[in-house]
């Protein structure tokens, strides 16, 4: 059984940074995609990044240019730096990863931006 544990979560001001990881516990190259997924209060969960398995990724439109997404093949991880952040972006994250056609899911971690 694949396990995901999520750190970097907090909170942070408008403007500022946090970085987000997600440890597999197998090689990373067991999935065909990796990434970050988000739930606001009241909202749909949403893909923020995702990562494939040869390497190329997709953003969601709201965070292009501002989060970049990354793996560590030695630690088993995917980061994700998140950059200018906003009010907007106050969710819980959730890393998932895609293990033989099935998302498994991270237990999610909060991140709060506000003043």
């Amino acid at each position: 059984q694949v396990q995901l544990v999520e750190s970097g979560g907090g909170w942070v001001q408008p403007g500022g940074s946090l970085r987000l990881s997600c440890a597999a516990s197998t090689s990373i190259f067991s999935f065909n995609s990796m990434g970050w997924y988000r739930q606001a209060p009241g909202k749909q969960r949403e893909l923020v990044a995702a990562i494939r398995r040869i390497g190329s990724s997709i953003y969601a439109d709201s965070v292009q240019g501002r989060f970049t997404i990354s793996r560590d093949n030695f630690k088993n991880a995917v980061d994700l730096q998140m950059n200018s952040l906003g009010p907007e972006d106050t969710a819980v994250y959730y890393c998932y990863v895609d293990y033989r056609s099935t998302n498994i899911w991270g237990q999610g971690t909060q991140v709060t931006v506000s003043s």
